[in-house]
């Protein structure tokens, strides 16, 4: 802070640092209102980051976390050698992008759609049976899979009876077990992800489509030249995040799917954490694996978000 005369003269970084005060107290309302949502993240998501070390020990409980020794990479090393490793990065890279090609067009699809339908009965009709499944627990899900797919008293197979086949053994044979898996989760999340894309939609300005349908345009061409463009970005984030969380599969449910006779196709990263980690109590071993994909995603989503802001289109950072 510099004098001059008897008034004190205030500094860039000082004019700055009170610009940046003032603007915080001009909004304590808003930090306040997002005060308990960032403390739970804190907590749960980033104090628990420090037992990740627990990945280059050998741990002991009875040592704990800091007085475990040291192995360096020897668990990633057991991890990369194993037998498995291929087997598993390829099940696991296979079902999620499968799930991302099948799955990350047809909420777009499905919002485009709905948004061309009148307000009415017909739209929340709509809107309600595609959204219910989503609200159906993962539990519940799987029997109702398995139900379903039954060889002797499942629908789809009283279906391919019906037509002259023999019973399909679904969820006893490892080449179908992708496709069940995929095709499932859209059912269940298709009508909810479309909804992000309806409140994007909803901010399409419609003297657009009115100068638009003056000028002869079909409704087809409208919603590629008008509606397609208006949710883009969202388009681009949602992807970023999509294919960052590639290796991230949840493992309740391919846990309550899997079989012995499936596992070929089934066992995944997340499983084979869990088996090793909560089961057979190697929580070192389970920690690098853990590690390794979450590392895998991490740059996945980094890479493609450089990608994206590089095209010019919209980047999470």
């Amino acid at each position: 802070m510099e004098l001059t005369g008897n008034k004190p003269q205030l500094t860039a970084q000082q004019k700055k640092r009170e610009k940046r005060k003032k603007s915080i107290l001009a909004s304590r309302q808003l930090y306040v209102f997002i005060l308990p949502a960032f403390l739970a993240f804190f907590i749960f998501s980033y104090i628990p980051m420090y037992g990740v070390m627990i990945a280059f020990k050998d741990y002991i409980p009875t040592l704990g976390v800091w007085g475990s020794p040291w192995v360096g990479f020897k668990h990633f090393q057991r991890f990369f050698d194993s037998y498995y490793f291929w087997d598993l990065l390829k099940n696991t890279i296979g079902i999620s992008v499968y799930s991302l090609v099948v799955g990350f067009p047809l909420p777009i699809i499905l919002a485009l759609a709905l948004n061309e339908i009148k307000d009415g009965p017909l739209k929340k009709f709509s809107q309600t049976v595609t959204y219910a499944p989503n609200f159906i627990s993962t539990v519940v899900m799987v029997g109702m899979i398995l139900a379903f797919l039954n060889p002797s008293t499942g629908i789809i197979n009283h279906v391919v009876q019906f037509f002259g086949m023999e019973p399909i053994a679904f969820m006893e044979n490892p080449r179908w077990f992708k496709t069940v898996y995929v095709l499932s989760g859209v059912w269940q999340g298709t009508g909810w992800g479309s909804v992000i894309y309806l409140a994007a939609l909803a901010g399409v300005d419609t003297q657009l489509h009115e100068a638009a349908v003056v000028d002869g345009a079909t409704r087809l061409q409208r919603i590629w030249h008008i509606n397609l463009p208006t949710i883009r970005p969202t388009m681009v984030i949602l992807l970023i995040m999509n294919v960052g969380s590639v290796m991230n599969l949840g493992y309740e449910k391919i846990l309550l799917m899997q079989n012995p006779l499936n596992m070929e196709s089934s066992n995944v990263i997340a499983t084979f954490v869990y088996q090793q980690g909560l089961l057979e109590a190697q929580y070192s071993y389970a920690a690098a694996v853990g590690l390794f994909n979450s590392a895998i995603n991490a740059i996945l989503m980094i890479s493609v978000n450089k990608i994206a802001s590089k095209l010019g289109e919209s980047s999470l950072f």
